[in-house]
């Protein structure tokens, strides 16, 4: 079995500070993939960003304190590593990291934030397109693949608290939920954790700035998607709601 965490750290240094290391030092992933680290190399090794019995790969954004991602892949692994899309505009950003192991694809990612007034709309349906044919050209070639961050779309109604309130902000935009559409329940992609809950209140996100996570009043926009050659080896999914340093909380996934 393989564990795999995912977690949008929102700056790795403050995460650190607040007890990221020790979490995984506790749970053990076998990859442990983080989101929005804001840090270049030299921020990463400041705070002994080299835990043991893991080896890391890191890749920040060109701009300073902005997006990046990175994985923390445990030792005796065989694997390669491949950063990027191979499109500037989103490389530049930081925006993914795949792992190639013997028997399936593990890609972190940190989707773009549409923000207000969809100002980025046609940036982040740029970047959601260029995902879905990397992840394709896989599963064409029948090869198992696990997608996981944090997409910044709630896709349903059920995935946050206020709906109705939403309808025309960031993270659920129409468009954006069209897109999920068009990947999970048209393109095939698998949701993991509605395997196993279909449940409402089940969230990742909730602002600093209304004590939204004391009130549970979140959305739900961090993944673990499989395709359908890795669909039946998933064992469970879950939300790690109560771990804190972050305004994200982790979630896992553990395949067979």
């Amino acid at each position: 079995m393989k564990k795999f965490i995912s977690w949008n750290v929102n700056g790795l240094r403050a995460c650190a500070k607040k007890g990221m290391f020790d979490f995984l030092s506790k749970e053990k992933p076998d990859i442990f993939a983080v989101q929005e680290i804001k840090a270049n190399y030299d921020q990463i090794n400041s705070i002994g960003g080299h835990p043991e019995g893991y080896d890391v790969v890191m890749f920040p954004a060109k701009k300073p304190g902005y997006s990046g991602v990175g994985v923390y892949i445990k030792k005796g692994i065989e694997y390669d590593v491949e950063k990027g899309l191979g499109v500037k505009q989103f490389d530049d950003e930081g925006r993914t990291i795949t792992v190639f192991m013997h028997d399936m694809i593990f890609v972190n990612a940190y989707f773009p934030n549409s923000q207000g007034e969809r100002a980025r709309l046609p940036y982040k349906l740029a970047f959601c397109k260029e995902m879905k044919s990397y992840l394709d050209s896989f599963t064409k070639k029948k090869k198992p693949v696990l997608l996981c961050g944090d997409y910044n779309i709630a896709h349903k109604e059920i995935d946050l608290t206020h709906p109705k309130e939403n309808v025309d902000s960031p993270g659920f935009y129409p468009e954006e939920r069209a897109w999920m559409d068009e990947f999970i329940d048209k393109g095939g992609y698998i949701d993991t954790f509605r395997m196993f809950n279909k449940e409402g209140g089940n969230y990742t996100w909730w602002s600093y700035r209304t004590a939204a996570r004391s009130r549970n009043v979140g959305w739900r926009i961090d993944y673990h998607c499989v395709n359908k050659y890795l669909k039946d080896r998933v064992l469970n999914s879950r939300h790690n709601t109560d771990i804190m340093g972050s305004d994200h909380c982790p979630i896992s996934v553990t395949i067979n």
